[in-house]
């Protein structure tokens, strides 16, 4: 309201005005005078009121008053404020009007079938006492066994069982009003009226039934245990009136309401903080409709259906009565303490304390009843009079509500008026902190004082008109209320008036009479079925004969998933990624190796069964490994369970597998979650209401909470009984629907979601014929028959309308066109399209029509009276009629089915529709009953929605979107643009995919459903014109037309005779008109589209791109029609800015309610996200929620989410169930990837050329003997495929092979490495991705203190190769300090432990393994728990300086390495170089370390292990000796751990002679050819035992950044070291697709545009002190990149002349794939390729050291024009080589031939210069 304030206005003029405004409504029956805001602040000069600005005439007042003075003279107003109709035993009789007659009593008929017999229950059981005294009877706590007396048995009691609130006590007072019984004979439950009650024990009275009349003795057992008679219920109360003699007064204060709370704020521990609505109604203030509801004024005619007030917390604690309970209509508990369904528990009575004792002079006395607060007499002053004859002269106690200001004393007897509290309550608005105010706009002045805002609310009361407070009245109900309202007003006989009033047709004529008439007329025949007229008639056997045609386009689709609902089920999946990431450890994916589900769904059996259909369809049972393929059809049923008393033990056997199976991660899908979502507390409460607090009971159980194993996923279209502050799932954890316009750019973009907000779009698009409709004529009906019918309840008198609206239209369409008139147009259009759309062709299919009508009763009766209609007017055989219950199977008459099976054509003898998609086709009503629709789906022939019965009863967001829901569908995009709509004016068959909201037919799936067929149904019944209803006579031409696969302009396929009769002549013309000024417009925009790729043949689902056989022209597919009730279209209708319709005002669900009245307005564009954000912070559970017990931590105010729970949101009938049936599925293959990895499978490489080993040793050895081993020549050439693409090393062999073959294969060669999917053993090594238990330690810190727990060393030694000192950094965690030596004085690291060479420990491996790992800190295969199975081994991790922090949070458990930061953008080289240096420095420390111990040097264990980050898994291969055939011996292979590997190969006889030793790679192409020599001499690679000691002097080069382990294995075996090679092991290496050697991005130092085109590695070098562009990338980097792609620059004369190779002294790069190099070590004593006879094509010199002399380089022959390299640190060291080496002599240079890498000068290029030899 504050925000409203143009200024500050003086609160007297604004107050003057209120009062005026309130006085003037309350005089004027006929005008309504100006709201108080236009009077104060739209009057164009600001002057002061006078009264009489709005004070209406005198002569119009005096007129106006009359009938309010009673006979004394007092105003009266007993009409207004009926709150509690005093009605005692002698003036009760009936509530009806004071001028209507009594109502006789007629019971009831009993329910067919159902037992009648005197002292039986209705269920067939005994009651009498004399055959139950001996029984054991067990009843609920609270209530007692009672006597009943039927008057046809006087000799007889019967036995009940009654809540003893509801009786009285000895003084015959204090019995609650109402009843409250269960019958003990069948055992049900939760009567709530005694009628009802009395119906069911069969007492078949004559007169009204009384509880106090017939419910006589309480029964009592006996010692002996018999039950027997007992004391007389004492029903009368003492009625003596206060003598008037002794008068007394009160005088309470006007803050008596704060003084009824206890001092601390709370009363029985609940808040009693503003609960606006609760303090009301349990219902919010509805778009700003007060509370307050004991002040409901204006219910004219003694309205019997007053609000019931279900006080909650504080509210009901701060009220209390006395005196005698007077009988209430059955409509509401005035202040009665009992719990209605909604509320958690029984509030006891509080006693009230007084702050100032001066308030109430009299003591207050401790009451034994809350609500209400009883004035209590005191002598005083000054006083006003309470008549003696107020209470008989009115009928009720007049509620006077405490506003504001003093209440004056009141006098006389003041027992017979109610002061109340209630309306105050409503405006304890909390304390709002200033940045809530500054959201709302306001600031703490502009908040308007309570007496204003009580003034506002009380002219606005005061204002309303009859029907506005009716539906006021109505609102405050809960659903569960009005619809026991209804009940009850049917089975008392209340409608009996109404009933009689609807016996005559609107003509007069006695209806069932007529119907007699007819049914006589016509005879024995029947309207023909279908394919004839409504004229045309058969015999009923003839009719029952007919077969329709077969629809052709009805095969069995396969079942698909479409693009939306995958990528909604991958947002699901990620989610749960993330929960399992998140580090709070309530999810180890790893752990998992299948998944289960079970799906919970509301008591629907039609929804059971579709969400069965979905599963078997989808063959996600299959799919998960569940079932067999055979049996998953019968299996599918243990899968889905309903939310009804067998929940218990099928829920037990559920979380029996979850126990049982915790490598299976489980999900319990909770479909539709919104529905029924009560506490198990008030569920227990709820005397009986079926599902009270079942999901609750379920989901929120203990067993499902601490499940580690167990997702919970809430799937609904409605969360915002989800979504409050005491919701249980984290706002994260929540995944809505994808955003719909979005998907217009995904493949599937040609059909897109018609939903709530297209439905009100619809309206502005203009056409004759909307889609979302309200009948006003229908309303003006109900309008005259509620002002007659006061006191029922509207939805019975909108259904008692409608059922005659129908039953007349289909008399006016078949025999008695006089009646067309009193039809509404709406009604007549709707049931001619019904009966006539069969009428057309043979096919016989037509439309669906759904009348919605929630209470089952009145739904019952609809169906007996139109089946009734029906059969009497002969067509029975050309609709069906189906009663939609959710408690019951659908029924459809016999000769209905066969038609279906008829269409469906390969249907089983004993097929029944399960589901309403199952009536695809079929012409029919169905009536949908039930409180809530339950996301059932419909078939696309469903045309016609009629809500008009969902009225103010239905005014919560969640209502209105679930009914509207009913409709809501997929369309082609041609709808939504609107035009094309007007074209479709009547009743053409749709082309509508509709999709269930429990649909896993995902999107557009319609696989049980037959697929329309326009030869089936294509005409229309007429379109509904402004005047009526054309008739259907008309041909439908379009139907002869050819199909054509693509849509056609709508102008030349649509004409004038669609649909148009001839007596609608003029709005024929108007059509015309429309269809004229369309054409064009339609035309380009609807293109010629190409046949979705998902379809696969006729019997896929159709999207509008692609026109089955039924496909009319541009006849887009519309959505159906819906038709609301004059409230609901006025919401549904009225679009405020943005995307949300203006029900998203509205309170969200009955289940919540405000958290302050004063809130932002949820905005108009919000997204799911942000609304959920907005209902988290405004909405609060209601106490009867099953959320409201979460409520915040009192410490922390933090509440428990549980972190397993995951909520999918998105709106009715989009594909939710599809979706999370796929996320099922996706998230078994993830587990499954999750067990599985991808490894590289390639075949070695060069194997063709390589040497042969001359010696080899036998097969069986499982170690090298030096011997043997040293005389097999070194094999030079590199096998490994990850080189594939790299220079030849030069052999001997390599020059006789044929050059041609080898550039062929070279050409050939895939860049995309080859890599295969094998599955995870327990020997793997991990990413961080993996947990268990076993390594659990291994991997995570307990808390994040525990990180401090590492320790920082700096190590540092001088290195000869770097001519500096190194500083590096370990970082050693406590658990791992042992494997260290540090000094005794400052713990400073001097050295790392290393075992002996005779150390014999099966449980340890000797070597230290060092891991290099660059951005793969998550990615990274460094969990080497498993692969060590679990032994003490010592393992560091070496990263980059920046990286570390990364590395130490993934790995808090690791020894660190850390490079120091000027090696940050180094390549591989360096940290092999550093692990090298590192390592041979430790091995002399340790070496003179155990010195002093007595140990010889060189017993201390030389060797480390250096392997990479992607090593996965390990293997070893044995050569199975087959029989004596020629074929191929096999390989066995088995997968060993890696400590096994290491202690085998670490056992190896005289190993310390060995330089490298390492295995060979796997692939599945291993044969036993290849394992033949069990040991190799030549390269290893990735994994290897380096000997530190023997390799002292061969270095890593350190400034590599590819090939470094080639370069090094040339260097070691030059130096006449061993490199052995175990072919019996091999290793696998995962692709890891981050991190890693990954190429640098380069780009320009100076960026100066953001788009340059990429950058060749050609430009990687240039002319020094050129312009060129230079390049912020490492010198080295540039220049190895550059070599790999210039060799036909370079080396002209080597391209594929590998008799020619490139010589390149002491080095190895790659220069291409094209070119061979001979590597020549210049070290004396080295052994090198004999190179005898050789010319060479070029000669590579890079960084050569003094070893290089002129006198090697002139042993060697050059072809003429071979070229030459020489590359160097910089300028002047590159012309000193060329001096010191005497190149000029034989090589020719050029000024033009000097290079540089494209560095700045900073980053050091190098510098390189070619020649050409003479």
């Amino acid at each position: 309201m504050g925000n409203s304030y143009a200024g500050q206005l003086k609160s007297a003029r604004f107050e003057e005005a209120l009062h005026n405004s309130i006085e003037a409504s309350l005089r004027c029956s006929s005008v309504v005078p100006r709201p108080i805001f236009s009077q104060l602040y739209l009057d164009p000069d600001q002057h002061p009121f006078s009264s009489a600005d709005v004070k209406p005439k005198v002569e119009d007042l005096d007129k106006d008053l009359v009938h309010r003075y009673t006979q004394n003279g007092s105003l009266d107003f007993s009409n207004n404020l009926t709150v509690n109709e005093m009605e005692d035993d002698e003036d009760d009789e009936e509530m009806s009007d004071s001028n209507s007659p009594p109502i006789p009593y007629s019971q009831k008929p009993a329910p067919e079938g159902s037992c009648t017999t005197d002292g039986f229950c209705q269920a067939g059981k005994d009651l009498r006492l004399v055959s139950l005294c001996m029984e054991q009877i067990d009843i609920p706590a609270g209530f007692l066994l009672v006597g009943a007396k039927s008057p046809n048995l006087p000799e007889h009691i019967l036995v009940c069982a009654v809540d003893k609130r509801f009786l009285p006590d000895d003084h015959g007072k204090n019995a609650l009003l109402g009843f409250s019984g269960n019958c003990i004979g069948c055992g049900e439950r939760g009567f709530r009226y005694f009628t009802e009650f009395s119906n069911h024990i069969n007492l078949k009275l004559t007169t009204q039934p009384k509880k106090q009349k017939h419910l006589k003795y309480y029964l009592v057992r006996s010692s002996q245990g018999v039950l027997s008679k007992g004391p007389l219920i004492c029903w009368k109360e003492c009625r003596s009136r206060q003598s008037s003699t002794i008068c007394h007064s009160i005088k309470p204060n006007s803050s008596v309401s704060s003084t009824v709370a206890p001092e601390n704020g709370t009363t029985n521990g609940y808040k009693s903080g503003f609960i606006q609505t609760d303090a009301a109604n349990g219902n919010s203030s509805h778009g700003g409709k007060s509370s307050a509801s004991s002040s409901t004024p204006a219910r004219p005619g003694n309205y019997s259906l007053s609000p019931r007030p279900s006080f909650a917390s504080g509210d009901q604690a701060t009220m209390f009565i006395s005196g005698p309970p007077k009988k209430r209509h059955r409509g509401w508990y005035p202040g009665s303490p009992v719990p209605q369904s909604g509320l958690v528990v029984p509030i006891p009575a509080v006693r009230p304390l007084s702050r100032t004792e001066s308030l109430l002079s009299a003591p207050v006395p401790q009451t034994p009843l809350t609500g209400i607060l009883q004035p209590r007499p005191i002598p005083a002053g000054e006083t006003v009079i309470v008549p003696e004859n107020l209470l008989s002269n009115s009928g009720v106690r007049p509620v006077i509500l405490i506003g504001y200001g003093t209440l004056p004393y009141f006098y006389g007897n003041v027992g017979d008026i109610v002061v109340s509290p209630l309306l105050v309550n409503c405006y304890k608005i909390p304390q709002l902190e200033n940045k809530d105010l500054e959201q709302l706009g306001l600031t703490g002045s502009q908040l308007l004082s309570v007496e204003n805002m009580i003034l506002l609310t009380i002219q606005y009361l005061v204002r309303l008109g009859q029907h506005q407070s009716r539906a006021l009245a109505e609102s405050m109900l809960t659903t569960s209320e009005f619809l026991k309202e209804i009940s009850y007003e049917l089975i008392t006989g209340k409608v009996s008036f109404l009933a009689s009033h609807f016996k005559t047709t609107s003509l007069g004529d006695d209806l069932d009479k007529l119907l007699e008439k007819m049914q006589q007329r016509r005879g024995d025949s029947v309207v023909t079925p279908f394919n004839g007229d409504l004229n045309e008639c058969v015999s009923p056997q003839e009719a029952a004969a007919m077969i329709p045609t077969q629809n052709l386009d009805l095969d069995n689709e396969p079942f698909q998933i479409y693009q939306p609902q995958l990528t909604v089920a991958r947002k699901l999946l990620s989610q749960v990624c993330a929960i399992a990431d998140s580090g709070s450890q309530s999810l180890d994916l790893g752990h998992f190796s299948k998944v289960d589900f079970i799906i919970i769904v509301p008591r629907s059996e039609v929804l059971v069964q579709q969400t069965l259909q979905r599963i078997r369809q989808s063959g996600v049972l299959v799919d998960l490994g569940l079932e067999e393929n055979g049996t998953a059809y019968q299996r599918a049923e243990k899968y889905v369970v309903r939310l009804d008393n067998e929940i218990q033990t099928k829920f037990e056997v559920f979380m029996r597998r979850v126990k049982q199976n915790p490598y299976t991660l489980f999900v319990l899908v909770h479909d539709n979650s919104h529905v029924e979502l009560t506490s198990v507390i008030s569920g227990s409460l709820s005397h009986g209401e079926p599902g009270h607090g079942l999901a609750d009971r379920v989901i929120n159980c203990r067993e499902v909470l601490e499940a580690f194993n167990l997702l919970v996923l809430q799937v609904t279209s409605c969360p915002y009984t989800l979504q409050t502050q005491q919701s249980r799932i984290s706002a994260n954890n929540e995944v809505h629907w994808i955003q719909l316009d979005s998907t217009e750019d995904m493949s599937c973009k040609e059909k897109l979601y018609f939903g709530m907000n297209e439905y009100s779009k619809s309206l502005q698009w203009g056409i004759t014929s909307p889609l979302l409709r309200c009948d006003e004529t229908f309303e003006k009906m109900v309008n005259t028959l509620l002002e007659r019918y006061p006191r029922l309840h509207s939805m019975v008198v909108r259904c008692y309308l409608l059922i005659q609206q129908y039953s007349e239209a289909l008399m006016a369409l078949t025999t008695m066109a006089s009646l067309r008139d009193h039809s509404t147009p709406e009604t007549l259009s709707i049931v001619d399209d019904l009966l006539s759309c069969p009428g057309k062709n043979k096919s016989g299919r037509g439309h669906m029509l759904i009348l919605r009508v929630p209470s089952v009763q009145l739904a019952m009766l609809a169906k007996e009276r139109l089946q009734e209609v029906r059969d009497k007017l002969g067509l029975q055989y050309r609709f069906e009629i189906i009663l939609g219950n959710p408690a019951s199977e659908l029924s459809v008459a016999a000769h209905f089915v066969a038609r279906l099976k008829t269409w469906r054509g390969n249907e089983a003898e004993e097929w029944t529709p399960r589901t309403y998609e199952d009536l695809e086709g079929l012409p029919c009503i169905v009536i949908l009953t039930g409180k809530d629709p339950l996301g059932e789906t419909f078939p696309r022939s469903l045309k016609y929605c009629d809500l008009r019965l969902i009225d103010s009863s239905y005014l919560t967001r969640t209502a209105l979107e679930q009914e509207v829901g009913l409709a809501c569908c997929y369309v082609s995009k041609e709808v939504i643009r609107g035009p094309t709509a007007a074209l479709d004016l009547s009743g053409k068959e749709q082309e509508r995919a509709a999709v269930g909201e429990n649909g896993a037919e995902e999107l557009l799936m319609d696989l049980e459903r037959p697929q329309s067929n326009s030869s089936a149904v294509t005409g229309t019944s007429g379109s509904i014109m402004e005047n009526g209803v054309s008739s259907s006579s008309t041909a439908d031409k379009s139907q002869k037309q050819p199909l054509t696969p693509s849509f056609r302009s709508p102008a030349n396929s649509v004409g004038l005779d669609e649909g148009v009769s001839a007596g609608l002549a003029g709005a024929g013309e108007t059509l015309k008109q429309e269809c004229d000024s369309l054409g064009p417009q339609m035309a380009s925009s609807s293109t010629t589209s190409k046949p979705s790729s998902f379809s696969s043949g006729p019997g896929a689902p159709r999207w509008p791109g692609q026109p089955g056989p039924g496909f009319r022209g541009a006849h887009a597919a519309l959505p159906p029609v819906v038709i609301l009730s004059k409230a609901a279209y006025s919401l549904l209708g009225s679009r405020r800015g943005g995307k949300l319709p203006a029900s998203a005002a509205l309170l969200p669900h009955p289940d919540v309610a405000w958290a302050s009245p004063l809130r932002p307005l949820l905005p108009g564009h919000a997204s799911a996200e942000e609304q959920s954000l907005y209902y988290r912070r405004w909405t609060a559970a209601r106490p009867h929620h099953a959320d409201h017990g979460n409520q915040a931590d009192p410490a922390s105010g933090a509440r428990l989410c549980h972190p397993r729970r995951l909520l999918l949101t998105g709106p009715p009938q989009v594909g939710k169930t599809g979706s999370y049936l796929q996320f099922l599925r996706i998230l078994f293959r993830m587990l499954i990837r999750l067990l599985e990895v991808d490894v590289y499978d390639e075949a070695e490489i060069n194997t063709d050329h390589s040497e042969s080993s001359e010696v080899s040793q036998s097969e069986g050895e499982p170690w090298p003997d030096i011997e043997s081993f040293s005389k097999m020549p070194f094999d030079v050439s590199v096998h490994d495929p990850k080189y594939s693409l790299m220079s030849l090393v030069y052999t001997e062999k390599l020059a006789g092979v044929k050059q041609e073959a080898i550039k062929e294969s070279k050409v050939e060669e895939p860049r995309k490495r080859e890599a295969v999917s094998m599955m995870l053993t327990k020997y793997a090594a991990y990413n961080t991705f993996h947990h268990c238990e076993q390594c659990h330690q291994y991997m995570d810190f307990t808390s994040a203190s525990q990180m401090s727990d590492s320790t920082l060393h700096a190590f540092t030694f001088s290195s000869s190769m770097l001519g500096e000192e190194v500083q590096l950094y370990f970082i050693i965690p406590k658990s791992k300090e042992s494997h260290f030596i540090f000094s005794k004085q400052g713990k400073h690291l001097e050295s790392m432990r290393l075992p002996l060479v005779s150390d014999k420990n099966l449980n340890a491996v000797k070597s230290p393994i060092f891991t290099p790992s660059s951005g793969r800190h998550e990615h990274g295969l460094l969990n080497l728990f498993h692969a060590m199975e679990g032994i003490s081994h010592l393992h560091l991790l070496v990263v980059k300086e920046y990286e570390m922090p990364l590395y130490r949070k993934y790995w808090p458990n690791h020894i660190m390495l850390v490079l120091p930061g000027m090696f940050n953008n180094a390549g591989v080289g360096a940290a092999r170089f550093l692990i090298k240096e590192l390592s041979y420095h430790n091995l002399e420390l340790e070496r003179n370390r155990l010195e002093e111990l007595g140990v010889k040097r060189q017993c201390v264990w030389p060797f480390i292990v250096v392997m990479d980050d992607s090593c996965v898994l390990w293997n070893i291969h044995s050569v199975q000796e087959q029989s004596s055939q020629p074929m191929e011996t096999g390989v066995s292979s088995k997968n060993v751990s890696l400590k096994s590997v290491l202690q085998h190969i670490e056992a190896t006889p005289k190993i310390i002679h060995y330089a490298i030793l390492g295995v060979q790679k796997w692939s599945s192409k291993l044969t036993s050819q290849s394992l033949k020599a069990p040991f190799s001499r030549c390269h290893v690679h990735d994994f290897i035992l380096l000997n530190i000691d023997l390799t002292q002097n061969v270095q890593y080069d350190f400034n590599r950044y590819f090939c470094e382990d080639v370069d090094f294995n040339l260097r070691t075996n030059s130096s006449g070291l061993l490199i052995c090679r175990f072919n019996n092991f091999s290793l696998m290496k995962k692709h890891v697709q981050v991190g890693g050697q990954r190429d640098f991005v380069i780009k320009p130092k100076i960026m100066v545009s953001e788009s340059l085109a990429p950058i060749l590695p050609l430009q990687y070098v240039c002319a020094p002190d050129s312009e060129h562009t230079l390049l912020a990338a490492p010198a080295q980097f540039l220049l190895e990149k550059f070599l790999q792609h210039a060799s036909y620059k370079l080396f002209p004369k080597a391209i594929h002349n590998f008799r020619s190779p490139v010589l390149a002294i002491d080095c190895y790069l790659n220069i291409g794939p094209e070119v061979a190099i001979c590597y020549v070590s210049s070290r004396p004593h080295s052994s090198n390729v004999n190179c005898e006879g050789v010319c060479f094509s070029g000669l590579l010199l890079y960084l050569c050291d003094s070893f290089v002399g002129a006198d090697l380089l002139k042993k060697f022959k050059f072809l003429k024009g071979a070229t030459l390299c020489v590359i160097c640190q910089d300028r002047s060291s590159l012309r000193q080589t060329i001096v010191r080496l005497e190149l000029e002599d034989e090589w020719q240079f050029r000024l033009r031939d000097e290079f540089q890498t494209a560095n700045s000068a900073d980053d050091k290029p190098l510098y390189f210069l070619t020649g050409r030899h003479v």
